[in-house]
């Protein structure tokens, strides 16, 4: 692989890029592909202990530093951020800061993502998969912009009174929502009852709902592993020390392994994603490459 390869990296927040797709990144990043990273928030509403706070006067200015250290792990060619206010978790008063994306014009955020696919010009664009993951309002509105600026980009007639800045279109040839089987999850939330435990509030701030994101699966067209890359995922992962799910100290209180669990799958050996476009219709034979089926010059 080499550098004329690119790929584009849409996310909401500080930490989105490592935990669930650290070692994608990583693994293309290594091979020579050129990685971009767009960050829409400065993670503002993000919980974070007092003592991750030293030297930082904002938690804004604490989780950009995050992202400064696992941007170099992973090693990314640009980071672009937009600086938008976390938008908090659904139903929250966040939701509807005037500063937040939840509540930024869609035309906007549209408008801004559209710009710098033009102008890094991959051809590979990531994503969230339609419920955000786990249902946060942030990752649904950065999938449902990203998916409308990845068709915009190509179109030269896109609101050119809106976009001065010259750019040509262009339009990115792949594009992948990141997802994962819910399949241990369902099993999962059935047995947390009997040990005393509400699947619908799991998380340090119990507002993750477990149940819920049972209900929104998603096909897996694309598997493509990264072995031999975990360890600079959790290196970036580990940036993020402030965000990171604490594993309790005794065994016993990480019931049925739930906490080890969910930090596994933020930094797999195989990452799963559903292709976008090009659409998949009928029968798939699973890629392994992101970038398989695909001849450029």
């Amino acid at each position: 692989m080499n550098g004329d390869r690119r790929i584009l990296v849409a996310m909401a927040h500080p930490d989105d890029e490592s935990f669930g797709l650290g070692g994608i990144i990583a693994r293309y990043a290594a091979e020579g592909a050129e990685v971009y990273l767009i960050c829409a928030t400065n993670g503002d509403v993000g919980t974070v202990d007092a003592e991750y706070m030293q030297g930082y006067s904002t938690i804004a200015e604490l989780r950009l530093a995050e992202l400064q250290c696992a941007a170099e792990k992973l090693g990314f060619k640009e980071v672009i951020t937009f600086g938008y206010r976390d938008s908090g978790m659904p139903g929250t008063p966040d939701n509807h800061h005037p500063d937040s994306l939840f509540a930024a014009d869609p035309a906007e955020v549209v408008d801004r993502i559209v710009t710098v696919i033009r102008k890094v010009r991959p051809h590979i664009v990531i994503t969230f998969d339609p419920y955000g993951g786990y249902g946060h309002p942030d990752h649904i509105k950065m999938y449902e912009t990203t998916m409308a600026a990845f068709h915009a980009a190509g179109d030269p007639a896109y609101r050119p009174e809106r976009l001065e800045d010259g750019l040509p279109a262009y339009q990115p040839l792949k594009l992948y929502c990141s997802t994962w089987s819910r399949w241990w999850l369902t099993i999962l939330v059935s047995l947390l009852p009997l040990v005393g435990l509400n699947p619908r509030e799991y998380g340090r701030n119990k507002d993750i709902d477990l149940i819920e994101i049972t209900r929104h699966s998603y096909p897996i067209h694309t598997r493509v592993r990264t072995t031999g890359y975990a360890h600079i995922a959790e290196e970036a992962a580990d940036c993020h020390a402030s965000q990171r799910i604490p594993i309790p100290k005794r065994p016993s209180l990480d019931v049925f392994g739930l906490t080890r669990w969910i930090r596994g799958l933020l930094s797999p050996e195989e990452y799963t994603f559903m292709r976008a476009y090009p659409p998949v219709n009928g029968h798939h034979r699973v890629e392994r490459d992101l970038f398989e089926g695909l001849t450029l010059e």
